[in-house]
């Protein structure tokens, strides 16, 4: 699923996101979605979450539903 569209992402679904400081690398980072940092319903780059561990990064991937 597209990590671009904020209705596709709910707390607790499993993703890769690309934190700030891979942006260069692309390295992805797979966590479960603590909450949603981006209030518009589109983002260009992905929607930017908090996973439970605390770490914060752009969605690139959506892996499993909740």
């Amino acid at each position: 699923m597209n990590g671009q569209i904020r209705t596709n992402i709910v707390p607790g679904i499993e993703v890769n996101i690309v934190l700030k400081q891979d942006q260069r690398t692309g390295k992805l980072t797979r966590g479960i979605v603590k909450e949603l940092l981006t209030k518009s319903p589109t983002h260009p780059h992905g929607i930017k979450v908090r996973l439970t561990d605390g770490q914060v990064g752009r969605v690139k991937e959506i892996i499993a539903g909740a």
